[in-house]
């Protein structure tokens, strides 16, 4: 395709080449700057076919402006005075005008689809070969056709010669082409822009300028056919004004198509921008890369079955037609959005599917990202519900042991009291009774501890601060305690008591330390609750299943545990529960 492209390139440098020495050797009077503006307008339709095409291969107006400028270039081959040269660049040289009205109509898209267009082309492509067609069935050069010099040329087409026939379809063909189909062009390309929505009126604006420019030339020469003939000036200004409007037609339409093509380009930052932008801000996103203010984004609810906006609320998809255009974004065949836009789109649809499959890719990710909230915030709930299961079985336990075998153990130690009172002290046997009862005493005091390790019960009744305070006079090393007496949720003040126990016990265990603090106060609804020693330090968050479990235990209350102890710094744990009073 690319050598192709060169092929053509070269191919239209020469022909340019050739045509200009055609006007120079066969068109007595020319000159050197019109010969040149002819060939210019030739090349202005091919380089910048070449150039759309390379941009737009699926696009048919590369390709149409290509053919018109090769249409233009031979068109100056019919000034040759070679018969076989000027039968056939005459009856084809008109060829080119009904090329342009089609690159004119086909804009932006490459294609015609109205039918009042398509019938317009229709005849334009038949005038311009039937009048050329007949008009060298009857020339016979005795009198010079209409923008030539008098010097006869050869008509191989002849068959009967008539000058007068001649003139009449010189006259009418200048009525036909020149004036009523110029000026039905005009009315088709403003009623084209009349239609169209505010974002095609953006894109056809300068072509409906130069188009309107060329076609009121045609029409200005269609009427000066039957006017007397006015000064040299005149007609020299209408050769620069019509050569000034095909050349500008091109590149104008290249500027077009090149906006286009830069729009594509943005697709990329478009996918780096919808990376860090919301649901809620795509719609804007995308309107902005597609260039249409109305763009509508319409998300899938599969929850509800149905289309919502971007604030949640039900929407209505409308039908795809002459008023909106819809896109659909899908994923694994399943629906995640639809794109309600200008139908002006439709003429591009590489962009409209770069830019949704960019908002595609944006909408799952926040799919995903919200699959993942919700699957976290169901992990946190369920160990949240795990830790409150676990509490309310300590608390059980514990009732279930000081209601239980604390009080038959008590029950059964007074028992044994009472028979060695009964025995008398010399009795051996009391001596027993009053052993066993000893040990009886022992194990309810390990009892009641394992009671208050579980859920000690000053914690429900006094609160945290006096927990703590009863921790630390239980405490085998000095402790310092300060805490608020302010009463916090129950699970807050439980999750708080077991860190300071675990970092107590772990204190008193492994640290080699001659005195330890408490400290728990809010800041900003948060309960930091810290346990420092002066011990030998090197402690690890990671070191044992206790501090993992307390770190869960924090966790599963939107909180979390650290730990910081240099080596021979000491160590000091910190926990830090959200709490709600």
């Amino acid at each position: 395709m690319k050598l192709a492209r060169i092929g053509l390139g070269l191919a239209g440098l020469g022909l340019g080449l050739l045509a200009y020495q055609v006007q120079i050797d066969n068109l007595a009077g020319t000159t050197p700057a019109r010969a040149i503006a002819s060939v210019a307008a030739g090349w202005a339709f091919l380089g910048a076919g070449l150039a759309a095409w390379t941009r737009r291969t699926r696009n048919p107006l590369g390709p149409l402006m290509i053919a018109t400028g090769f249409a233009l270039l031979c068109r100056q081959f019919r000034y040759s005075h070679d018969p076989l040269a000027f039968t056939a660049f005459l009856m084809l040289g008109e060829l080119g005008y009904a090329l342009v009205a089609h690159i004119a109509l086909a804009y932006p898209s490459g294609r015609v689809t109205d039918r009042l267009e398509r019938a317009f082309l229709k005849v334009a492509y038949a005038t311009a070969v039937v009048f050329p067609l007949l008009i060298l069935l009857f020339y016979d050069a005795t009198r010079p056709l209409r923008y030539f010099d008098p010097t006869p040329r050869e008509s191989l087409l002849l068959i009967s010669g008539d000058a007068d026939v001649v003139a009449v379809l010189q006259n009418a063909y200048a009525v036909l082409a020149y004036g009523v189909l110029a000026g039905a062009l005009i009315a088709l390309i403003a009623r084209k822009w009349l239609r169209a929505t505010p974002r095609a009126r953006r894109v056809l604006a300068p072509l409906l300028v130069v188009v309107v420019a060329a076609a009121l030339r045609a029409v200005f020469d269609s009427v000066l056919s039957f006017a007397t003939p006015p000064p040299a000036v005149i007609y020299d200004n209408l050769f620069w004004w019509q050569i000034t409007a095909l050349i500008a037609l091109p590149l104008v339409l290249l500027i077009g198509l090149m906006r286009a093509r830069l729009a594509h380009a943005s697709v990329a930052d478009l996918v780096l921008r919808l990376g860090r932008t919301p649901p809620d801000g795509i719609r804007d996103e995308l309107a902005h890369a597609l260039g249409d203010p109305s763009l509508e984004v319409l998300f899938w609810r599969p929850d509800r079955n149905e289309f919502v906006d971007d604030s949640g609320r039900t929407a209505v998809v409308p039908p795809d037609g002459l008023e909106r255009a819809v896109t659909e974004l899908s994923h694994d065949g399943e629906p995640i959005a639809v794109l309600v836009h200008d139908p002006a789109l439709r003429d591009d649809p590489e962009l409209v599917q770069a830019a949704g499959a960019a908002a595609s890719l944006a909408l799952e990710n926040a799919l995903l990202h919200d699959e993942v909230k919700t699957q976290l915030r169901k992990v946190t709930e369920s160990r949240a519900r795990l830790v409150a299961t676990a509490d309310a079985e300590r608390r059980r336990v514990e009732r279930d042991l000081h209601d239980g075998a604390q009080q038959r153990l008590v029950a059964l130690a007074l028992e044994l009291r009472t028979a060695e009172r009964a025995l008398g002290a010399t009795d051996p046997a009391a001596r027993v009774l009053a052993s066993a009862a000893e040990e009886l005493r022992l194990a309810v005091d390990e009892l009641r501890e394992l009671a208050r390790g579980i859920h000690p019960p000053i914690l429900t009744e006094g609160g945290l601060a006096a927990a703590l305070e009863s921790l630390g006079t239980r405490s085998a090393l000095p402790v310092t305690i300060e805490a608020e007496a302010a009463r916090l949720p129950p699970a807050v003040e439980a999750t708080a008591y077991f860190v300071a126990c675990e970092a107590l016990a772990n204190v008193v265990k492994h640290a080699h330390a001659t005195r330890a603090t408490i400290d728990a106060h809010r800041e900003n609804g948060t309960l930091v609750i810290a346990i420092a020693d002066d011990g030998r330090g090197g402690a690890h968050a990671d070191g044992g299943s206790g501090l993992r479990g307390l770190a869960d235990r924090v966790e599963a209350h939107g909180g979390r545990l650290r730990v910081e102890s240099p080596p021979g710094g000491g160590t000091r744990v910190v926990g830090e529960i959200p709490c709600a009073s």
